[in-house]
């Protein structure tokens, strides 16, 4: 199963990583261009998209996969 991705402070930038990767896939001078690399990534291999605020906590969350909790509806 692929892992999710994540938007991480690094640096004087952003970066998109895999869960649990050593290194960052790919790194950006905004936090919006790492967004959006990030949540093309996480469409394509159907995981969660998770994004860091500049104080390292989780900000925001996109689920792009088999969601365990739907809304009810």
């Amino acid at each position: 199963m692929p892992a999710n991705v994540w938007v991480v402070v690094h640096g004087s930038g952003w970066a998109v990583k895999r869960e649990g990767a050593a290194s960052a896939s790919k790194v950006f001078t905004t936090q919006q261009a790492a967004i959006d690399y990030g949540r093309d990534l996480a469409r394509k291999d159907h995981v969660e998209l998770l994004i860091q605020g500049k104080d390292g906590k989780i900000r925001d969350r996109d689920s792009h996969g088999n969601d365990p909790h739907p809304p009810k509806g």
